[in-house]
């Protein structure tokens, strides 16, 4: 009896330094999630799949650029003395007319930008992936730009050049610098206005695709599909 008594008074004692010794090797008493290559190449994947149509349709919308101040593409930065030129001149309208024009261009170009991204998604390593995993809220971000930014660049200003014309945006700079070069004395004015616009598009794309992937990483309520859950799972581990 006095035996079995002793036990019982034991049997706590046990417990908690099991948990201590548990907790002491760092293992999560919630259990192991195992990941495999095939996971981590997925998961990431899926992120980076899931950011990047997130951000296409946040940005792609109408008014995406032009009534979002964080994204709004203003005059290029060069020819900020010509808007400020023909606004003194009275030429609101016209430079206006422009601004709307370009910001409705980008967002015309991002509305077709998802299959260039997934495209570009594909080439993922595992290598890649598992730095990636372990990386800064980014990493997946700034590898994908890294990868990606020049194929995109060529794939994507065409698309850009398509859309500027169609919004007339073209017409309105070459309006606008036809009209500022004959002021008298001043230094003409010549800008890839199509380069301008892209670089602009993707710098907006990367950094609302870097929102996206750290939503994921940190709020369990961005990780919408099964594979991200067990990806970006805090006691998940590399097999």
């Amino acid at each position: 009896m006095k035996k079995i008594l002793f036990a019982i008074l034991l049997m706590p004692a046990l417990v908690f330094n099991s948990c201590d010794t548990l907790k002491n090797i760092n293992l999560p008493i919630d259990g192991v999630v195992s990941l495999s290559e095939s996971d981590i190449v997925a998961g990431l994947k899926e992120a980076l799949n899931v950011g990047t149509n997130n951000s296409v349709s946040f940005l792609g919308k109408t008014d995406g650029f032009l009534k979002n101040p964080s994204f709004k593409i203003p005059f290029p930065e060069e020819a900020q003395k010509v808007e400020t030129k023909l606004r003194e001149l009275g030429m609101h309208e016209l430079v206006d007319n422009f601004i709307v024009s370009i910001n409705r261009g980008a967002e015309q170009a991002v509305s077709k930008a998802a299959p260039i991204f997934v495209d570009a998604i594909t080439s993922m390593t595992f290598e890649d992936a598992k730095n990636i995993l372990k990386g800064e809220d980014n990493a997946a971000t700034n590898y994908f730009k890294s990868k990606t930014s020049g194929a995109l660049f060529n794939l994507f200003k065409p698309v850009i050049q398509t859309a500027l014309d169609q919004v007339n945006a073209t017409k309105y700079w070459s309006d606008i610098t036809s009209t500022y070069n004959k002021i008298p004395f001043v230094t003409k004015v010549e800008t890839d206005l199509a380069k301008y616009v892209t670089d602009k598009a993707m710098g907006a794309l990367f950094t609302k695709i870097a929102d996206e992937e750290k939503k994921i990483r940190t709020d369990p309520a961005a990780r919408v599909s099964e594979i991200l859950k067990k990806v970006f799972n805090p006691n998940a581990i590399i097999q």
